[in-house]
């Protein structure tokens, strides 16, 4: 791993691969969003990393199950693009032999394995640890599941629905005369893709600081993440012996606060936070009188009275068009921000100064619109080089460039199947 830590412009597109990662090499064999959304966080700041996915059969099926996810445009997957940026892609199939014999040649260049198979899936294969470990002793290999390694649901499907309902997000989302609510969005994916780049980087700080230390295996559940997002869940029902039930747009912890509709048919989501955020909204609205009543004192207080006060909010935002309750809310320093389509996120100046979605080059559609680079560090930025590409774009760089293939043993590789 290299400590080389060359500057870049921030959020700078189609710029070499540069940032604090840069020289850090990183194998990712993983499908779908949790695994290739760590590897690109890792992209995003230098790490140069390689992707792998099986070939196409002579049906045409193959590759990362991602691309078939909606949305599409042209028939190409506008999830991948986003999910797989920053990053080269190989074909290989490591069930052959000789697809396992060029894993076997690649792997000693590289730092970091991210691998999201069944657990035991790479055992089967000849590929278990002590053999990867054997070839790169000081491999980081992570192994993102929905589950784990161990427990009895180890062998459970890993999809973000079922990690989203064990964890007891699903139970809390939604309103209380309603179902259960998941998201419009696998949301339980990137988060379990943040918790594994976190787990990367974690385990190449003590690397640095032992550089003597033998490679780590990282075991990651993506239900364990939704539980420690959500960590409020077990303490409170462990001392209090309380089901965190379903609310809705309701806040448990703060009042007033709630989602609200304007008198031109907007949403904004509101909240009075503090007590001073609480004054403020009282003097604003004409109801200082509340401020001292002897009900309202704190917030635990204003939340046993949260109907009431979410009917002073409700009533004020919407005798009032969205841009009057903007200006209004935000002049006396009180929390309200509009609920935004995707059309207003790419359309809003605040994002468009700060590049916060920028536009990405992209080897279909010229460039494509995705978030920018999260977080921004001051000397060594990260940056946004490419979309997604191809299935097997850079088949011909890595096995003949890198691994010294002719022409034709890459063509026999490919009728084989191996690639």
């Amino acid at each position: 791993m290299s400590t080389d830590k060359h500057a870049a412009n921030p959020q700078h597109a189609a710029s070499p691969a540069v940032g604090p990662l840069s020289g850090l090499r990183v194998l990712d064999i993983s499908n779908v969003i949790a695994g290739p959304f760590a590897a690109s966080l890792l992209g995003d700041f230098g790490a140069e990393v390689l992707k792998v996915e099986l070939p196409a059969d002579a049906s045409g099926r193959g590759g990362d199950p991602c691309r078939a996810l909606p949305p599409h445009r042209d028939g190409k997957p506008l999830i991948f693009k986003v999910t797989n940026r920053n990053k080269k892609a190989i074909t290989l199939d490591l069930r052959t032999t000789e697809g396992q014999a060029l894993f076997k040649q690649l792997l000693p260049r590289f730092d970091v394995l991210i691998e999201n198979y069944r657990p035991g899936t790479l055992d089967r294969w000849g590929l278990d640890k002590h053999t990867l470990w054997g070839l790169q002793p000081k491999l980081t290999i992570l192994r993102l599941t929905g589950f784990g390694q161990t427990g009895p649901y180890k062998n459970f499907p890993g999809f973000a629905r079922l990690f989203e309902a064990y964890s007891g997000f699903t139970y809390i989302t939604g309103t209380r005369d309603g179902p259960p609510l998941h998201p419009g969005y696998p949301i339980g994916d990137p988060i379990a893709g943040v918790f594994g780049a976190f787990g990367i980087m974690t385990a190449l700080y003590h690397r640095l600081q032992h550089p003597d230390s033998p490679g780590q295996e990282i075991d990651l559940s993506a239900t364990e993440a939704m539980l420690k997002l959500l960590e409020v869940l077990p303490i409170e029902y462990d001392q209090l012996g309380q089901i965190h039930e379903r609310i809705g747009n309701d806040n448990a912890y703060v009042a007033p606060a709630n989602v609200f509709q304007t008198s031109d048919q907007h949403w904004v989501t509101f909240t009075c936070a503090t007590q001073n955020i609480f004054e403020r909204f009282m003097r604003l609205i004409d109801r200082a009188d509340l401020i001292d009543d002897p009900r309202l004192k704190t917030m635990a207080m204003r939340v046993a009275h949260r109907h009431e006060m979410d009917t002073l909010a409700a009533q004020w935002i919407a005798a009032r068009p969205l841009q009057e309750v903007l200006d209004k809310l935000n002049d006396v320093g009180v929390s309200v921000a509009p609920v935004y389509t995707n059309k207003q996120i790419v359309e809003d100046p605040h994002f468009i100064e700060r590049q916060a979605v920028m536009d990405v080059p992209d080897a279909d559609f010229g460039t494509v619109k995705m978030p920018g680079v999260v977080p921004r560090l001051s000397g060594t930025p990260g940056a946004i080089r490419s979309s997604g590409p191809s299935q097997g774009a850079h088949n011909a760089e890595v096995y003949g460039e890198w691994l010294g293939l002719t022409p034709a043993q890459i063509e026999a590789l490919r009728a084989a199947g191996a690639i």
